[in-house]
């Protein structure tokens, strides 16, 4: 529970940090979602409901986080749905903002970003590291942190972090959409939301584990067909939801789900393998970060 607890902490530092209004933080909780042939997996979990209360009561102050919540199903339109459990702590937000608020609270500190250079490669040298770019731009610096997640193998071969594609869409406005909240499906491969009257959905890497271990951001046939079986069968059925916008991003994974948050060479520093977890990890991650190197200068 280590982990669950420091994702919660991370949460709470980044509401802390930009503001529920900044980021249009929203507590609508989420559900896990079962199929029929999921039966043992929900019993399972079920039995286990207790035990996950007690625990999560001790980091999030809640007292039985997790419900029952098949009841809904019929209310949010979902087909081929045998049973859904609620968890009351999780929410969700609009990340486009949430970086617009970071990059506005960074700079206003007086923080310089550099955008457009491609890094390829970083060297230690006796006063510290050399950041190298292409078209020969170099910079110098006493440390360097690595924050590049699904990517950081292409600069640090040596570090434990596997780059896992994630394909995603999102509808145009389906009028009277019947749900709020975060969804999780077949055992979290898949996860879906609203954005209002919106849905986003992500997932499949299942299907293709060795083809989606690939850092690059394209689509397939294979996912997005899955994709959009789920949320005409499923999802919103005859809702005739139209897709608005494909893409596709980059976790970055490991043997370990948690961060490497290390020196990995003299005066080079990794906060990397976020899990696909990372909105909730990096306030807290990138606090212990500095940490770290502030501790060593």
């Amino acid at each position: 529970f280590s982990l669950v607890e420091r994702r919660w902490k991370g949460l709470l530092r980044l509401r802390e940090n930009l503001g529920d209004a900044a980021i249009a933080y929203e507590a609508f909780g989420s559900h896990e979602v079962f199929r029929k042939e999921d039966e043992v997996l929900y019993q399972t979990c079920l039995e286990q409901l207790p035990y996950l209360n007690r625990q999560l009561k001790t980091i999030t102050g809640t007292d039985e986080n997790y419900g029952i919540s098949s009841e809904r199903i019929s209310d949010f339109g979902f087909r081929n749905i045998r049973h859904m459990l609620f968890n009351r702590s999780e929410g969700q937000l609009d990340t486009g903002r949430m970086i617009e608020a970071l990059l506005h609270k960074v700079r206003g500190l007086g923080v310089r970003i550099l955008n457009g250079l491609t890094v390829e490669a970083i060297e230690s040298n006796s006063s510290g590291a050399v950041v190298m770019c292409k078209d020969d731009i170099r910079f110098s610096a006493r440390q360097v942190l690595l924050a590049t997640n699904g990517f950081t193998k292409t600069l640090l071969p040596e570090v434990d972090v596997q780059p896992a594609r994630a394909q995603v869409f999102v509808t145009d406005p389906i009028p009277g959409l019947p749900f709020r909240g975060c969804f999780h499906y077949d055992e979290g491969f898949y996860y879906f939301r609203n954005i209002g009257d919106r849905i986003l959905l992500g997932g499949g890497r299942n299907l293709n584990i060795a083809g989606e271990t690939t850092m690059d951001m394209t689509l397939t046939d294979q996912i997005q067909s899955a994709l959009d079986r789920l949320l005409h069968e499923t999802i919103a059925p005859g809702k005739n939801a139209k897709v608005a916008m494909r893409w596709s991003g980059i976790m970055g994974i490991g043997e370990v789900k948690a961060p490497i948050l290390q020196q990995v060479r003299p005066a080079v520093y990794t906060a990397v393998r976020m899990g696909g977890m990372g909105v909730a990890l990096a306030s807290l991650v990138g606090e212990e970060a500095a940490d770290m190197l502030l501790g060593d200068r």
